[in-house]
């Protein structure tokens, strides 16, 4: 059996994304495809994120986003490929 190919992503969401449980609802997804890292809320009502894991679900992840959690609009997804690190043991919610 041929290992997955490794992918990590470093993602920022606008749009109505803070008070709509979206950092929850991201966790509970990448935790659902096996990705490593964390979300977080930032100043100015974006939210940022960081997920690494086999391509096909770091790619899963960044479609989700697009669309969000019910009560979630997103506006725009901006994302940019890093070199993988693994130094994640979980996707956790940051504060």
């Amino acid at each position: 059996m041929t290992e997955q190919p490794t992918k990590r992503v470093h993602a920022f969401v606008s749009g109505q994304v803070q008070g709509v449980f979206f950092r929850a609802n991201t966790r509970a997804e990448a935790k659902r495809l096996g990705l490593k890292g964390w979300v977080k809320n930032l100043p100015g009502g974006r939210v940022e994120l960081v997920a690494e894991g086999p391509s096909w679900a770091v790619n899963e992840l960044i479609s989700w986003c697009h669309k969000g959690p019910a009560y979630s609009r997103v506006d725009k997804v901006e994302f940019y490929a890093e070199t993988p690190r693994g130094k994640y043991d979980e996707f956790s919610v940051r504060f």
